[in-house]
């Protein structure tokens, strides 16, 4: 068996095992709390919601629909994101200057709350599809970021140093050296940018679109309806545990063949 397989078992016992804990938590924080049952649903009463009634397919269908939306808004933010904290930490690492002056603008928006932020955007961008992507950008660009301008930053100076005795500049090392170097810090803030995406999505759909899981969860709760509540709010966990665990793979492939280890588990 080789290393790839080696290395796919584990992440698949890795989720499964996961997945065991999560619900044994869920149906024992149930029990324990004694919340009642009319509005806290198990894992059977999900089930049953989603495969045995009559209504299953239709019920199905409701979750999977809302559930593309908000997969298709945290994507774009989660992208406009990423690429604006790799761009961004790309000049702070050719440029300090260009750091100390758009650092503290970062700060801000991950000073401020989103929920402060969503009417001014809104009245920027309108309700439509830039709302979600600024939203989602937000979430993910400051904690990215971080995490990518520690990783170009960790190369070593000693092949820094060789890169200028044969006449590299600056740019040349980041291409050559800082960005290979950063890979493990890349994937730490791809795994830390997937929730971050979502919960943006979530917050966009939930004040300003009225679309996608976000907004159905909240006439849901209207219209106590705990069933589509509680099964919404389990498949988008779900995703995103299976969406971390997935790039968690990756990551490990990925820098296996490199020769850089499996990853550094942040």
């Amino acid at each position: 068996m080789n290393r790839a397989s080696v290395t796919i078992g584990r992440a698949l016992r890795t989720g499964l095992i996961t997945l065991v804990v999560v619900l044994l938590a869920w149906q024992g924080l149930i029990l324990l709390l004694g919340v009642s049952p009319f509005i806290a649903k198990g894992p059977l009463d999900v089930w049953n919601w989603l495969v045995t009634v009559p209504a299953a397919a239709e019920n199905r269908e409701l979750i999977r629909s809302n559930l593309t939306v908000t997969l298709g808004d945290a994507f774009l933010g989660f992208v406009a994101g990423l690429v604006a904290a790799t761009v961004l930490a790309s000049v702070f690492t050719l440029s300090r200057g260009v750091e100390h002056a758009l650092m503290p603008i970062a700060l801000l928006l991950r000073s401020v709350p989103l929920v402060a932020l969503v009417p001014v955007i809104t009245l920027i961008t309108g309700r439509g599809l830039s709302l979600v992507v600024v939203m989602g950008a937000i979430v993910v660009l400051f904690p990215a970021l971080v995490n990518i301008a520690f990783g170009l930053r960790s190369s070593s100076a000693q092949i820094g140093d060789v890169i200028a005795v044969y006449g590299g500049n600056a740019f040349t090392l980041l291409r050559k050296v800082s960005l290979p170097s950063s890979l493990p810090s890349f994937f730490a803030a791809v795994k830390i940018s997937i929730p971050g995406a979502i919960t943006g999505a979530l917050l966009a759909e939930w004040l300003s679109t009225g679309q996608g899981l976000g907004h159905s969860i909240v006439i849901a709760v209207a219209q106590v309806k705990n069933f589509e509540v509680w099964s919404s709010v389990v498949a988008i966990t779900m995703v995103s545990i299976v969406l971390y665990g997935v790039a968690q793979l990756v990551e490990n492939l990925v820098l296996r063949r490199m020769g850089m280890g499996g990853g550094n588990g942040a």
